[in-house]
């Protein structure tokens, strides 16, 4: 007898609430912000709609601004953040998606429907909450 696998999609393990920055802020306000969402990671705005988000993680201000010794209201968002970010479809088998994590080394993705971001996702999330739901 086959054994039934759940499907769990990225959209049943997503965080909806994400904090968003625009790139020409500084660094300061977005560790203001980060401290005020308890969060380690802001998805940076589209300029435009031909832009690409981007993503600032504490990491990013810690290796680019920290170690350097650059003053946080001196450095802009846009200086430090990675971009183009690789994103998620809300639709996508986390297996996939935990596979896209260890090749690319991701610590968190953000989640894409119709150009937008709905969420974002780690791979705690994948684990704690997706793998979790595999075996109820």
């Amino acid at each position: 007898m086959m054994e039934k696998r759940t499907l769990v999609r990225v959209k049943d393990v997503m965080k909806t609430d994400f904090g968003t920055i625009d790139g020409i802020a500084t660094v300061a306000e977005a560790l203001t912000q980060m401290k005020t969402l308890k969060t380690a990671v802001l998805i940076v705005n589209k300029r435009h709609e031909d832009d690409e988000y981007g993503m600032l993680t504490s990491g990013d201000i810690a290796r680019h601004v920290l170690a350097k010794d650059r003053a946080p209201d001196r450095v802009n968002v846009y200086e430090i953040m990675s971009k183009p970010v690789i994103s998620v479809h809300p639709d996508m088998d986390i297996r996939y998606c935990s596979r896209l994590f260890a090749n690319y080394n991701l610590v968190r993705a953000p989640v894409l429907e119709n150009n937008k971001v709905v969420g974002m996702v780690s791979p705690n999330s994948l684990v704690l909450d997706g793998l979790y739901k595999t075996f109820q």
